[in-house]
């Protein structure tokens, strides 16, 4: 079936250069002081620099303001800790071997225990279709619970640091007046996962874990989420026309296949394939899932995706998506006009050059 490329398509399978840097690492520059400090300590981290913590506020209120976004370090810190997650999963497969750290098995059992909530809290009769009004009251549990979970997972030692690290993990589970959930809750989940890397509760060698165990637990929870409480997507039909809901394991997924012998982007909407292997690679996970949920003809309900399988190299869809994802949800005031900033992820303008620290070999 013949389809016409959209202009984000456009994005993905044109030539650029993906800005990763050499060794590819997560963010972990050195937070800056802010004004109103809600938390104040000694750093949680293993340096004992002085660090005041708050709980982190809205910024960004109009899209005059994404020039702020754009040149502070939280944004510098975000899409390093993003395209260096991006790198260290290159070439492999869930399933391979890599470190998994206590504190690694400690998040995925923390997701499985707000997974396991979603039993507790049922969705409750009502006649609206969508948006189940018992979202409300999950929402309020993990609200409660979120520093106590934080807390369980990395640590008594980074007690300093958990109300504002907690506040992403509440902000990552969807929005409790829309009962929608998109493209910034998924970012929240990786501020979430950046700032245990800046405070040092995860290490250099969680970094592959951190992708293909953690936010893989994560995809599944939130995918319970949106379809036990009937989650709109927030953004109405995808902002980017990749998915409803996610962008970053379409990303991360097609780091994934980089190399990859058998499976190139034309195969990818093969029901063999995918079937295969939907398992061993995030992005083959997702068309799965997608062609689960949806009906009818693939190249109709996920025509950017289709248009996406006529991309020669997984190294092209990779590094398109970047650059998708730096336009269509980082550059989008609608999306970042909600996210969160605090001493960690800070609007503070970027001061000097930035290196990535020596975290992944």
């Amino acid at each position: 079936m013949e389809t016409s490329k959209s202009s984000e398509e456009q994005n993905v399978s044109s030539e650029q250069t993906q800005p990763v840097a050499e060794n590819s690492n997560p963010v972990t520059s050195e937070p800056s002081e802010q004004k109103n400090t809600e938390v104040t300590s000694q750093s949680a981290s293993s340096t004992e620099t002085s660090t005041q913590y708050r709980v982190p506020t809205k910024e960004i209120f109009e899209p005059n303001d994404l020039k702020k976004w754009e040149e502070s370090e939280a944004y510098r810190d975000l899409m390093g800790f993003i395209t260096g997650i991006n790198e260290a999963v290159k070439g492999k497969k869930v399933a391979d071997s890599y470190p998994v750290s206590q504190t690694i098995e400690n998040l995925v059992a923390m997701i499985d225990k707000m997974s396991k909530w979603i039993d507790e809290i049922p969705p409750i009769d009502q006649p609206q279709r969508f948006g189940n009004k018992a979202f409300r009251d999950y929402f309020k549990r993990v609200k409660e619970n979120a520093e106590a979970l934080v807390s369980e997972a990395i640590g008594d030692e980074f007690q300093a640091c958990i109300p504002e690290i907690s506040t992403y993990l509440v902000e990552s589970i969807g929005n409790d007046t829309r009962i929608d959930y998109g493209s910034g809750h998924e970012l929240a989940f990786a501020a979430f996962l950046c700032c245990l890397f800046k405070v040092e509760a995860l290490s250099s060698e969680d970094a592959v874990a951190a992708a293909l165990r953690v936010f893989e637990r994560y995809l599944e929870f939130v995918r319970k989420l949106q379809t036990v409480y009937r989650m709109e997507p927030a953004g109405s039909h995808g902002v980017w026309s990749l998915d409803d809901f996610q962008f970053l394991p379409f990303m991360w997924g097609s780091s994934q296949l980089i190399g990859h012998k058998r499976i190139f982007p034309k195969s990818f909407v093969n029901p063999d394939i995918y079937e295969h292997f939907a398992k061993d690679y995030m992005f083959l996970g997702c068309i799965k899932y997608i062609n689960q949920v949806k009906t009818g003809p693939f190249a109709e309900h996920s025509n950017q995706l289709w248009n996406i399988s006529g991309v020669p190299h997984w190294e092209k869809v990779n590094s398109g998506f970047i650059k998708m994802y730096k336009a269509e949800v980082l550059g989008k005031c609608p999306v970042i006009q909600h996210f969160l900033f605090g001493s960690l992820l800070p609007i503070t303008p970027i001061s000097g050059r930035f290196t990535y620290p020596d975290n992944f070999d």
